[in-house]
């Protein structure tokens, strides 16, 4: 009924958002005299900013046709090379010729980043995206939106999740990287145990948790405590909702996104309150770079996208209820899941000091998991100053986080080259 009554509200408003888009063309417009005085300004940014909180936030737009590598703009093209109902893998191809003039050579280390599926989509990686990108082959899981999947298609759970990252590692081929950015990590952490134990290919050379819950119990955040408080069954009758018509997955239980985007608002509501007040001054004031930065980051923000009701339900249930991975009781397809089979996956850990959302020591976790790896292979990095978000994007991860990623990658694709060769 809450997904109805939503959707109800959006088509409710369009008389208000049309109306508010044609008084922002005619006060905007070069052939209203009018349009520079302190009134035209002032009527043009209430209804600019009363068109952009009642429009549809759909999935936002990549946006990388370049990057800047060692002084050359080297073209980039996103593509998919492998896909499923429930997500894209894409690859970010840069322009060989372009990647010859800046001196690249010779084939570099392909990194798999694995986005969360845990409200937005895969874009907010954007920036980490581009930092990695000026030194490897960039593949990202782009997941799709559970109402966009027909129930004909079936169930996507943990477990799913899960052999899809195995399948996307496999795909790569012999020895890739991957990089678990935040809800992630588990998953990643278990398909790596699987793969290691199996002794396959394709497992990874290495494997970097960005802010990830690996064991949820440590410095537990508001997040964490609500988990712990509710009874599964609350979040069972209150979580989830049935996607209503047109959408092609009509019928389907969710964890609507719009559900998760108001909670985490609340948590921060007055900050969000002063941000469009600022929005509306500055258009006030006539400052458009200010203004275009905070519809950048909205534009982000509030585009997110639904879970289905099984992952949603055993990633509380699992990651956050009963802390299955960390307590070695994790079962997928009646195998459990032994991260100290892991000993030969390089691992590397970055938290932010400031983090509320993956406290510290969720993310560290990983390293008493992986009991078979030498310490040679471990290494653990917390970034002072920075939240959940400053982990993976923003001045510090390009300046200090990912020089630690790119150097932890190289010396471990060196030590696979090495045994390769020596093979």
């Amino acid at each position: 009924m809450l997904y109805t009554l939503h959707e109800t509200g959006y088509y409710g408003a369009t008389p208000l958002r049309l109306a508010a888009l044609a008084t922002r063309n005619f006060w905007s417009s070069p052939l209203n005299p009018a349009r520079d005085t302190d009134f035209g300004r002032r009527v043009f940014a209430t209804a600019d900013l009363v068109s952009n909180l009642t429009r549809r936030y759909r999935q936002p737009d990549w946006g990388i046709d370049s990057v800047t590598i060692d002084g050359e703009a080297v073209k980039v093209r996103p593509h998919t090379v492998w896909s499923s109902p429930w997500v894209k893998l894409t690859h970010f191809a840069r322009d060989m010729a372009d990647m010859r003039k800046a001196g690249r050579n010779r084939l570099e280390p392909a990194v798999l980043i694995v986005a969360p599926l845990s409200g937005h989509y895969a874009t907010l990686l954007r920036g980490t995206v581009q930092a990695f990108l000026q030194d490897h082959e960039v593949y990202i899981t782009e997941w799709q939106n559970a109402r966009s999947v027909p129930v004909m298609e079936g169930r996507f759970d943990f477990h799913d999740y899960l052999d899809h990252v195995r399948e996307m590692l496999r795909f790569l081929g012999p020895r890739p990287h991957v990089v678990a950015v935040c809800q992630p990590g588990p998953p990643v952490l278990a398909a790596a145990a699987l793969m290691a134990e199996d002794e396959e290919e394709s497992r990874p050379a290495s494997m970097t948790f960005m802010g990830s819950p690996i064991d949820a119990r440590f410095s537990p955040t508001v997040t964490n405590r609500l988990a712990e408080e509710r009874p599964f069954a609350w979040f069972a009758s209150n979580m989830i909702y049935t996607v209503p018509p047109p959408y092609p997955g009509m019928g389907r239980r969710v964890y609507p996104g719009f559900v998760q985007l108001y909670a985490f608002m609340s948590m921060n509501i007055e900050r969000h309150q002063e941000a469009h007040l600022r929005y509306l001054q500055h258009l006030m004031e006539d400052d458009g770079d200010s203004a275009e930065k905070h519809l950048e980051f909205y534009d982000e923000y509030l585009s997110v996208l639904d879970l289905t009701e099984e992952f949603y339900l055993q990633t509380v249930d699992y990651v956050f209820q009963r802390y299955l991975l960390p307590k070695g009781e994790l079962v997928h397809r009646g195998r459990l899941v032994d991260p100290g089979k892991i000993t030969d996956v390089a691992l590397l850990t970055v938290e932010g000091e400031k983090d509320d959302i993956s406290g510290i020591g969720q993310t560290q976790a990983a390293h008493a998991l992986c009991a078979g790896l030498p310490d040679a292979l471990k290494a653990d990095y917390v970034q002072p100053h920075v939240g959940h978000y400053g982990v993976f994007n923003g001045r510090r991860f390009r300046e200090e986080i990912y020089p630690r990623v790119r150097a932890f990658i190289a010396e471990h694709e060196s030590r696979f080259d090495k045994s390769r060769a020596a093979a």
